[in-house]
């Protein structure tokens, strides 16, 4: 066995003298628990959310977008695409058409972004879960029916019980010049019903989703669409299809995936789930160089036993190490432990839900969402390794001076 190891581990369970430096070993070892534990809890607690807000955004939007590198529309009846339509490892592919329309229902009005869709559009299950109010149907039997989201709907206070009264929206015409005696001859002008309203986030929610159809008369344009959305079938890799489907397409089109479609809101989980981090780290930091204080009176309470092994030929090194792996031991024994307590707070926490959110959000589950990911532990452990090697390192040489300083005063 290494010697500075057994003799480190025999000094953290041997009876000191004072009970001072069982103390402040003890709030060392409680700090690094505490520390670990709360970091590790917070992390998963950011993950949760972190899934739970990704699931809503990922409900509305597709795994990959194809839109034109310039302009606004492109013609979707191309050989490639019809091929590109019909290939296996696609699940739903979905023709947008969509431009800012001026919407009006009874005397209020308001700017929105209206979103015609095919019917392959619906296979997406999940729209359910994010409809509020209504039903998330975009045509029945009696036509063309509208979901708005929830923005448009608390701006217009929109009734989707009330059968009589249909959301008007207007849209510039083509081909019109400005200045007519009727300003209204500038517009196309649409009634369409309300079937229900949804609720994702303020950049979605002030979007009206309608059928292909709709706004091709709305938008009077028969042939063009907006952009291709494609949800891939279970298994298929969306960046390798992406890969494809660039290649393919070349310069003139774009393919985003969910990350490029949403930059900023991956950007700002990221960003506050490690500005936590280095908050917390901080703190973690201050308990870990705690055990400077402990090793120093450590040093001083086993003296005696550094001046034999000294005579027996014990070097600094062997010194060092001794205090090095002391301060190792203490402080790694209290990020294991508060990461063993931490998984299971949160495995608790994930089967029985005991802390609970505000009542009042609809969208998920009143319990604090929690998700767990092995990174995390590791990059946990890390941390405190790294500051934990400091710390000791520090004092172990702090100790030989020390030691130095002793034996010249005696």
């Amino acid at each position: 066995m290494n010697t500075a190891l057994y003799i480190a581990r025999r000094y953290l369970f041997a009876k000191k003298s004072t009970n001072a430096i069982n103390i402040i070993s003890t709030i060392s070892v409680l700090g690094v628990f505490v520390g670990s534990a709360a970091l590790i809890i917070i992390l998963s607690v950011f993950n949760g959310f972190e899934e739970v807000v990704l699931k809503m955004f990922n409900t509305i939007t597709p795994q990959l977008v194809i839109a034109p590198a310039k302009g606004k529309t492109f013609d979707p009846n191309t050989a490639y695409f019809k091929q590109l339509s019909l290939n296996k490892s696609i699940y739903s592919y979905t023709q947008v058409l969509s431009e800012n329309a001026l919407l009006r229902y009874h005397d209020k009005q308001s700017v929105g972004l209206v979103k015609g869709v095919s019917t392959s559009y619906l296979k997406n299950k999940s729209l359910d879960s994010i409809t509020i109010q209504g039903k998330f149907v975009i045509q029945n039997s009696s036509g063309a029916n509208a979901v708005i989201g929830s923005a448009i709907q608390n701006y217009l206070m929109v009734n989707t019980n009330d059968p009589f009264t249909q959301l008007q929206i207007f849209s510039p015409r083509k081909g019109i010049r400005s200045g007519s005696v009727n300003p209204a001859d500038d517009f196309v002008d649409l009634y369409i019903p309300v079937s229900g309203i949804f609720e994702v986030q303020q950049d979605f929610d002030n979007i009206a989703i309608v059928p292909l159809s709709f706004a091709r008369q709305l938008l009077q344009e028969d042939k063009k669409i907006s952009s291709i959305e494609i949800n891939l079938q279970k298994g298929i890799d969306a960046d390798d299809f992406k890969a494809m489907i660039e290649e393919q397409l070349g310069a003139g089109f774009i393919v985003k995936d969910r990350i490029e479609q949403n930059k900023a809101l991956y950007n700002i989980l990221g960003t506050e789930k490690w500005a936590v981090y280095i908050i917390l780290t901080f703190i973690l930091i201050i308990a870990i160089f705690n055990i400077i204080g402990s090793l120093t009176m450590l040093v001083i309470d086993k003296l005696k036993d550094i001046a034999i092994l000294s005579s027996l030929g014990a070097g600094k090194n062997l010194i060092k190490r001794i205090f090095l792996f002391e301060g190792m031991m203490i402080t790694m024994a209290g990020c294991i432990f508060g990461l063993l307590i931490g998984l299971g707070f949160c495995l608790m926490q994930q089967k029985f839900g005991w802390i609970k959110m505000s009542q009042e959000n609809l969208l998920i589950s009143n319990a604090y969402p929690i998700g767990l990911k092995w990174k995390d532990f590791v990059l946990v452990f890390v941390t405190v390794s790294i500051f934990s090697f400091m710390a000791s390192a520090l004092s172990s040489n702090l100790s030989v001076k020390n030691i130095n300083n002793l034996n010249k005063d005696l």
